[in-house]
């Protein structure tokens, strides 16, 4: 830090890090324009306090709310708006492996710093958190949250290795394989997830689900929004199959929403 003439005036220094794909960036520290591209770590950088630096959002970046009225839209997910983020001149953008476009990121690769979290477990989780607060100073804050996670999640009731499949998708059914972050959170809950070890999120027939016959079946709320008439219509396919609506964040919202994960996961019944 530069202090000039006693009067507390600084100047940002460089300084590199690197993301969960290996990439190393050099970005002014602390950043003071931050754009983010995945509505969890969005939600994490407001938690962590970055409400002033946050200068663009996905339009699925819905939390909180009161933020996402007053902040600049990027696009979604998949289709970033790159005109609208280059005018923003962002220090730091952050991003996913699974949620964004490959060529999109390596677009804006090539005029600012990209940092990109690639996560399928817990423990990838900490990693990012504890990795995103040291890219925006705020350090202390996230092994806070890291060891309230750690503790929340001491406190999970299992539920005895159910056979379940886990859909977010309708026409075609596409359900949550294995190499998923879902796939943790069903895998630490005590489910026994029936699709391949090596599956995303595959294509499932009618006649898929009635020879896979899980005990119980998931419907996610996004990002398709399955409501309870979909639900009387799978049960017609599975008629002894346990089927239940999800709130579909607390199984995929990598971040400080993980909190209320474990308490909403106890609270399902399924006898």
């Amino acid at each position: 830090m530069d202090e000039r003439s006693g009067l507390g005036i600084s100047k940002s220094i460089m300084k590199s890090f690197q993301d969960q794909l290996g990439n190393t960036i050099r970005i002014p520290f602390p950043p003071k324009r931050i754009i983010s591209l995945v509505p969890s770590q969005t939600e994490l950088l407001f938690y962590l306090g970055l409400s002033e630096e946050i200068v663009g959002i996905t339009k699925f970046c819905v939390h909180p709310a009161a933020q996402f009225s007053v902040k600049e839209k990027i696009g979604g997910t998949k289709k970033l708006h790159l005109d609208r983020i280059a005018d923003l001149q962002p220090d730091l953008i952050i991003g996913n492996k699974e949620e964004n476009e490959k060529s999109q990121i390596e677009a804006l690769q090539q005029q600012f710093p990209v940092w990109m979290s690639d996560i399928k477990t817990m423990q990838d989780t900490y990693e990012m958190i504890e990795g995103i607060g040291g890219l925006v100073n705020k350090s202390p804050q996230a092994a806070t949250l890291v060891q309230q996670l750690t503790a929340a999640w001491q406190n999970l009731e299992k539920v005895n290795h159910l056979t379940c499949l886990y859909l977010i998708w309708r026409k075609p059914y596409m359900a949550a394989g294995q190499a998923t972050f879902i796939n943790e959170i069903l895998t630490l809950s005590g489910f026994q997830n029936l699709l391949p070890t090596d599956s995303r999120y595959p294509a499932l027939s009618e006649e898929d689900l009635q020879q896979l016959n899980p005990q119980v079946l998931l419907l996610s709320s996004e990002p398709y929004p399955f409501k309870e008439k979909h639900l009387l219509e799978l049960q017609t396919i599975l008629p002894n199959t346990k089927i239940r609506l999800v709130d579909g964040e607390l199984f995929s919202w990598y971040g400080n929403r993980l909190l209320h994960t474990v308490d909403y996961m106890n609270s399902l019944v399924f006898v």
